[in-house]
C-alpha cells in the first residue's frame, strides 16, 4: 500500500511545478542600494526555489527565473531602495517586443 501511495505523490508532482508558471525576471536597484540589500533579495529568490541567472556588474542587480509570487516578495523586501522589476522579453532593432 505505501507503495501506491508513493506512486500518486510523485505522480501529482509534476502537476505541483506546472501550476508554478516560472518566467525570467530582471531586477535592479538605484545605484545608492547597499550590497546587502541586493544580496537578501537574491537568498529570498533562491530560497523560494527560483534562479539567479545573471548577476550584472555595471547596474545593481540581477536576472532571474522565478515564480509571480516570488517576485512580489522581493519587491517588498526594502522599503527604502525599491527595485525595478521586469519581465525579461526580446527587443528586436526596431524596438518591438517580442514573446520569447
Amino acid at each position: 500500500m505505501k507503495f501506491a501511495t508513493s506512486i500518486s505523490i510523485f505522480g501529482l508532482l509534476p502537476l505541483a511545478l506546472a501550476a508554478q508558471s516560472y518566467k525570467s525576471f530582471l531586477v535592479t536597484y538605484p545605484q545608492n542600494t547597499p550590497d546587502s540589500v541586493i544580496n537578501d533579495a537574491k537568498k529570498a529568490l533562491i530560497n523560494a526555489g527560483g534562479v539567479i541567472t545573471h548577476e550584472y556588474h555595471l547596474l545593481k542587480g540581477f536576472a532571474a527565473q522565478a515564480t509571480e509570487n516570488t517576485i512580489q516578495t522581493i519587491s517588498t523586501l526594502s522599503t527604502t531602495y525599491n527595485p525595478f522589476i521586469e519581465e525579461d522579453q526580446i527587443v528586436t532593432v526596431d524596438g518591438d517586443l517580442t514573446d520569447s
